[in-house]
């Protein structure tokens, strides 16, 4: 729709909005949730009046903030528990909206949050996050920054002995994880490089978070899981490592600089922070907050 034929209609619908910014109906959503753009919700369903969308383009180009730059207060991608873990004790007020690391790296692109953790695993240049960020991000303003760097392996069920390796799971009940996660793309990785089929792997339903991987196993609903070493020492869980990973997080480089990222940094350098990521297992966070990469 054209912005001249805005004056043709007393209310545009969400179709309509996001036909005339060009953005996906979601990221209309977003924004009408968020309260930056003009609507109303007294016929059932969001309508968006047609003069106050004229007054709030003509502000855009003005020089004020524009849709495509409004992002809300919401941190996405792969759930990790020490981030769930400080978001929450910082008091930074972000929402969380934890789904996997290539969920969130599209929910990203599309505007939908101010940062993204993920913890992708590029065969091509055996290196970490980088590849990925850079695909998502586009010609975005955003900035790759290091948070931990993680023992994972496979969280086991006490008594279901003989497992040791990933060839070990054949015949054995696996948590999998979400498509859209890292977790899952890097089990299946390593399946392939181990010979493991995972045809011959009984996998019980989804887990969509490390936890509640880990707690399928101690309910004995499996008898291992793909997981973090700090999750199985918090359920008194065996665990055979695997490898070290690196779990970054992508910023808007706008929302950096604004208050609920910074508060949430500044708790990474906290005292707090620190003794408890010595406390949980398997976590490295000697470079939280360096700069790992640039749009």
């Amino acid at each position: 729709m054209p912005e001249s034929e805005i004056s043709q209609h007393e209310y545009l619908t969400v179709r309509e909005l996001a036909d005339l910014l060009r953005i996906k109906e979601r990221k209309v959503y977003d924004l009408a949730a968020s309260g930056e753009v003009p609507c109303s919700r007294a016929t059932g369903k969001l309508l968006f009046p047609a003069a106050e969308i004229r007054a709030w383009i003509a502000d855009a180009k003005s020089g004020g903030a524009t849709a495509e730059a409004a992002r809300p207060a919401i941190f996405l991608g792969s759930h990790d528990p020490l981030l769930d873990w400080a978001i929450r004790h910082s008091g930074c007020g972000l929402a969380t909206f934890f789904d996997g690391s290539l969920d969130g790296l599209s929910r990203f692109a599309e505007g939908a949050g101010v940062a993204t953790g993920l913890h992708v695993f590029d065969a091509a240049t055996s290196g970490w996050n980088v590849t990925a960020a850079a695909e998502a991000a586009g010609r975005q303003n955003a900035v790759l920054v290091a948070f931990a760097r993680r023992k994972r392996g496979l969280v086991i069920r006490p008594g279901a002995s003989g497992i040791d390796s990933m060839s070990d799971l054949a015949g054995r009940r696996v948590v999998p994880r979400q498509g859209a996660s890292g977790s899952a793309r890097l089990f299946e990785s390593l399946a392939a490089q181990q010979g493991l089929d995972l045809s011959q792997v009984e996998f019980t339903e989804i887990a969509r978070t490390e936890d509640d991987a880990v707690q399928s196993v101690r309910r004995g609903e499996a008898d291992a899981a793909f997981g973090l070493a700090s999750v199985a020492q918090d359920y008194g869980l065996e665990f055979r490592p695997l490898m070290d990973e690196r779990f970054d997080i992508l910023v808007d480089r706008k929302a950096w600089f604004d208050p609920p990222l910074q508060a949430l940094f500044e708790f990474f350098r906290s005292t707090a922070f620190l003794q408890r990521a010595r406390a949980d297992a398997g976590y490295d966070v000697s470079d939280v907050g360096k700069v790992i990469w640039n749009a």
